[in-house]
């Protein structure tokens, strides 16, 4: 109980509900909610002039009608929290018939939106607290009071898909990270085996390398050799399990950085500026670029695209750009994002994903190059 009124009332809150419900009608609905707090925000603080004591308060009673709906977008459940007290305020500053007509207004959509896209438990305490303010605050609302459990409980029902949706998405997502994450992990395996390789060569090849080793010392090389090859067996070992059923062993050799150029298009741009960098940082370099040519393909047809990689500042900066193209052909997972995300990560990178002015895209990675 406890942790689910923290939850409701001080614990931050990053739920991004209503972007995704609006997918590419968001910026319109957005201004439309703006421009109709500010009908209402107006109205009120006119309201509030024409009592016979106001004063200079209507400017708070614009704010606390307005501001809530400016975090809307970002989250309802922090627009609901600045609303509880900005209807506390316009109710003790204006008379009770204006505070209630002007809350009947505005409040709903605040109210809407939390017990549409939030689970249960936050509704039902938004819908408590809701109603103990509206009935101790505004006496003359007792009727509103009323009709907020009922609105709570039509709303959060209508919502339900709507939750289920959300819901499967992210499953399908940390299954997605999963799955990268193994594919990654399989990839790896022949960079760390070549590296395991070596070491079992040099240990190997160290007494007729190096003169005048003693028997201690060459006990010691076959020993640390015999480990390596130990390491080597149990990845494979590894490397099966992650395997998923009917996946074949991977025999070519994992592509790097220097095959970067071999991913552009005919009209396509790619400057590599380095070819000295570990071997998995190459390998992810490679993977990043190969997708995000990969979504220009399909999702801009048509568009011309650069790739630029260089080092910079101990990173090495993989720059992927393409114009505006044609309609999107559709297909694809939809998970290639959560690919990239995954083996960048795994570097201690960042990757930056946006929307260019001219109605392209950008993929920018940066990628800790560490000691080589």
């Amino acid at each position: 109980m406890f942790r689910t009124l923290y939850r409701t009332v001080l614990a931050p809150d990053h739920t991004r509900v209503l972007p995704r419900a609006l997918g590419r009608w968001r910026l319109p609905a957005f201004a439309a909610l703006i421009i109709y707090a500010f009908v209402w925000a107006v109205v009120t603080s006119v309201a509030y002039v024409r009592q016979s004591d106001s004063d200079g308060w209507w400017v708070a009673i614009f704010l606390a009608t307005l501001g809530p709906y400016a975090l809307l977008i970002r989250s309802p459940l922090l627009a609901w929290r600045l609303a509880v007290p900005g209807f506390y305020l316009v109710s003790v500053l204006m008379d009770g018939e204006g505070a209630a007509a002007s809350q009947y207004w505005t409040a709903p959509p605040l109210f809407v939106a939390v017990a549409a896209f939030y689970s249960r438990g936050i509704v039902i305490a938004a819908t408590v607290l809701s109603t103990a303010l509206i009935a101790l605050s505004e006496p003359q609302a007792a009727d509103m009071a009323f009709f907020v459990p009922i609105i709570a409980a039509v709303v959060y029902l209508l919502g339900a898909r709507g939750r289920a949706e959300r819901e499967l998405e992210e499953e399908r997502d940390a299954k997605a990270a999963l799955e990268e994450r193994a594919r990654i992990a399989r990839e790896m395996h022949d960079v760390v085996a070549h590296h395991m390789s070596m070491v079992v060569v040099r240990c190997e090849t160290a007494p007729y390398r190096i003169k005048g080793l003693n028997e201690e010392a060459e006990r010691e090389f076959a020993e640390v050799g015999d480990a390596a090859r130990e390491a080597i067996t149990d990845m494979q070992r590894l490397l099966g399990v992650l395997r998923t059923n009917g996946e074949a062993p991977q025999r070519e050799p994992q592509p790097g950085i220097s095959r970067i150029p071999e991913l552009a298009r005919p009209g396509d741009e790619a400057e590599v500026d380095v070819d000295d960098v570990p071997e998995a940082v190459g390998l992810t370099a490679y993977r990043v670029v190969q997708e995000a040519l990969t979504n220009a393909t399909r999702h801009a047809p048509g568009s011309r695209a650069s790739v630029r990689v260089h080092k910079s500042g101990g990173q090495l900066d993989v720059v992927v750009t393409n114009t505006a193209g044609g309609p999107s052909r559709g297909g694809g997972s939809g998970q290639g994002l959560i690919g990239m995300r995954e083996r960048v990560a795994v570097h201690g990178g960042t990757l930056t994903v946006k929307s260019t002015e001219d109605g392209g895209f950008l993929v920018r990675a940066r990628i800790p190059l560490g000691d080589k």
